[in-house]
């Protein structure tokens, strides 16, 4: 049954071209207790008119005009526009296969719900034409540790309770690097994580998309070193990781007090190496591993 109401906040930019197979694909959810909220970040192609037009064909869209924020402060705004049990980020240009909402709300129902609690899924990776180029990792792991480095979420595969939108509009941060990021962080550390590795999105990787996830290895290795060190990652990661802990730090458990104190600190060579020799793995693969490691001795993170 249908009892647990669904907002999907989909924020949109000049996203003519693919918006109509993202907003049918939502429509045809098997999950029928869903409403879209759209907030427009000032497209200027026909973006509007085709939100208008849905508007008109269905009546559970809620369109909200706005100005050019971006991405992040946009996806903020839609959870303080929203008011529903659960809510689901969504991008423009990609497809959700049709169980992809009914999954993860039978997942979140399962946790406590006075808790911040995720669900998210695997996708796969599309060019823009909707050819597929590969398949997502389907063995995922998380933690409150990882998270302080890796998103290992997607945004558009992941589905939250209201406890979570209500810890992000009432603690508002000055820095994040992404905001499922951020909610992922307030997940791993507070909540519950439930992951599916069953496929519930298309993700159409466009020659603008932020990630080269579904590329080979190397493609994905050199994306990674350009936007940790050519966009000032490195930075913007030190940052988030502050801002999490000045907002957040008394609500965590004594453990990860003691996660925190060990990564959030400022350069000693003393802390540098027990970071370095941290016992458990805080990147999911290997060789990342290792690197981030390497930027401990280092200083850079």
């Amino acid at each position: 049954m249908d009892d647990k109401k669904v907002a999907v906040l989909l924020s949109t930019y000049n996203g003519e071209k693919y918006l109509r197979e993202q907003l049918d694909s939502i429509e045809n959810q098997t999950y029928k207790n869903i409403q879209i909220v759209i907030r427009d970040d000032g497209s200027h192609d026909n973006t509007v008119e085709i939100i208008n037009e849905y508007s008109k064909k269905y009546g559970n869209v809620k369109f909200i005009h706005g100005k050019n924020k971006g991405f992040i402060k946009s996806f903020f705004k839609l959870l303080e526009y929203s008011d529903a049990d659960y809510f689901a980020y969504a991008d423009q240009d990609d497809i959700w296969l049709p169980e992809k909402i009914e999954l993860a709300v039978d997942k979140l129902n399962k946790f406590d719900n006075k808790l911040p609690n995720m669900a998210f899924s695997n996708s796969d990776y599309y060019d823009e034409n909707m050819n597929l180029i590969g398949e997502g990792e389907k063995h995922k792991s998380y933690s409150y540790t990882n998270s302080l480095y890796e998103c290992v979420t997607q945004g558009m595969t992941m589905v939250i309770n209201d406890t979570t939108r209500r810890m992000i509009l009432d603690n508002p941060p000055k820095k994040v690097l992404f905001h499922d990021w951020w909610t992922y962080m307030i997940c791993a550390s507070m909540g519950n994580i439930g992951y599916s590795d069953e496929t519930t999105v298309k993700y159409r990787r466009l020659g603008n998309n932020v990630t080269a996830e579904g590329e080979n290895f190397i493609k994905v290795f050199l994306w990674r070193l350009k936007n940790i060190f050519g966009n000032d990652g490195l930075r913007n990661i030190r940052l988030q990781q502050r801002e999490f802990k000045r907002l957040f730090y008394d609500k965590l458990s004594e453990q990860d007090k003691k996660i925190t104190d060990i990564f959030v600190r400022k350069y000693t060579l003393g802390g540098a190496l027990k970071k370095t020799f941290y016992c458990h793995k805080i990147r999911r693969h290997i060789g990342n591993d290792i690197v981030i490691r390497i930027m401990f001795v280092l200083g850079l993170l």
